[in-house]
């Protein structure tokens, strides 16, 4: 028996792509808007700098419901990362 040691990022990443492939396979609709932090993790970048640039840009879409409440359309993130796959 092999015993691994995760660091918190790691099993949080870890507990996260479970939950994400529990939804897929049990048919759970996922959230159309979500925030920065959940963008950020959906597109694993680190850098709320490089997420506002892309804002900015226009290459994803988002929503500001309220003021300094930003939300960010998750269709748009998938056709970005999309475009910007390597074929």
């Amino acid at each position: 028996m092999e015993i691994r040691s995760l660091s918190d990022e790691q099993f949080n990443r870890l507990i996260e792509s479970m939950v994400t492939r529990l939804k897929v396979e049990m048919g759970a609709k996922r959230d159309k808007w979500v925030d920065g932090n959940e963008a950020m993790r959906y597109m694993r970048i680190t850098s709320k700098t490089t997420l506002q640039k892309l804002r900015d840009e226009g290459k994803i879409r988002f929503s500001q419901p309220l003021p300094k409440h930003l939300l960010y359309d998750l269709d748009s993130i998938d056709e970005y990362l999309n475009r910007h796959a390597n074929k």
